[in-house]
């Protein structure tokens, strides 16, 4: 289905698993670092912590783009891995390939390009560029574009090296048979999941037209995922009203760049109404 071949296919429990081992084979503890793009995935940041691992940070410009500048004064000699969040997490948005490839060039260790939101997104998938990069890991998952988040199981695609080592250093039995058998059954459905993929990113488009013709939005960010990160006057007000309403959406205001912002879940055409109506009536 990915056209990878399988020694370069590594299965792990969901694709936080791949991020830890990644960690702990390339990094020593209390001496090398990762260096992250913020705001950005928090799971790298806590699989660094667990395993002692400094995390270095390069901040994104402030429309959510790779400062290669930063990037490259941030890291060192002690710098293992680079990661790469590609639609980003909080922001949506596909990061510029250019970017990337220079980095994947330039960088003295692995790049990791987290994919977990690729299926919304128009871009083609890095995994296609494993040929011709040996320091590239490519992550995906069954957790969102699939619905599967309860099963755990993500994929990281890279060369048969680091796809042998990590074999080595995973827990025995990682993805129960259950699961996995519920995993190949989604796969062999994968018109189904396109068409899910199709009415999402269709809602997509309605709720951020929505969205952007309400007064207390700010701000609809471009997003190639499944959430819109918007900016709203009296965000945490907001956020505690929706939540008190049963609808329940994340607060990113506290993250670099996000300031008043709320991440919003696209969902099927009746709640993303319900969700206008709500906040049509908070601003009310």
């Amino acid at each position: 289905m990915k056209g990878i071949p399988v020694d370069q296919i590594f299965f792990g429990n969901g694709s936080d698993e791949p991020i830890d081992l990644l960690i702990r084979l390339f990094c020593e503890p209390g001496k090398d670092n990762i260096v992250t793009m913020p705001p950005t995935y928090g799971m790298y940041g806590v699989s660094a912590a667990i395993n002692n691992v400094e995390v270095v940070n390069a901040p994104l410009t402030a429309d959510f783009q790779i400062d290669l500048t930063s990037v490259k004064n941030a890291w060192n000699e002690h710098s293992k891995l680079l990661f790469v969040c590609s639609p980003n997490n909080p922001s949506g948005n596909i990061l510029a390939k250019g970017a990337i490839e220079t980095l994947l060039n330039e960088f003295p260790g692995i790049v990791i390009v987290d994919e977990a939101y690729t299926d919304f997104a128009e871009e083609e998938s890095w995994s296609k560029r494993l040929i011709n990069f040996d320091n590239l890991v490519v992550l995906q998952t069954l957790s969102k574009a699939w619905g599967m988040a309860a099963i755990r199981v993500g994929v990281a695609m890279t060369s048969p090296f680091i796809t042998a080592m990590l074999e080595k250093i995973k827990p025995p039995y990682n993805i129960s048979l259950p699961n996995q058998a519920l995993a190949l059954n989604a796969l062999n459905n994968a018109k189904e999941q396109e068409e899910v993929v199709s009415k999402l990113n269709q809602q997509r488009v309605f709720l951020a037209k929505g969205l952007l013709d309400l007064e207390i939005v700010l701000n609809v960010f471009p997003s190639d995922a499944n959430f819109l990160l918007v900016k709203f006057q009296e965000a945490r007000q907001l956020y505690n009203y929706l939540t008190n309403h049963g609808v329940i959406v994340r607060d990113r205001s506290t993250q670099l760049h996000c300031e008043g912002c709320l991440r919003l879940t696209v969902g099927t055409n009746e709640e993303n109404l319900q969700l206008i109506e709500l906040i049509t009536k908070y601003q009310a």
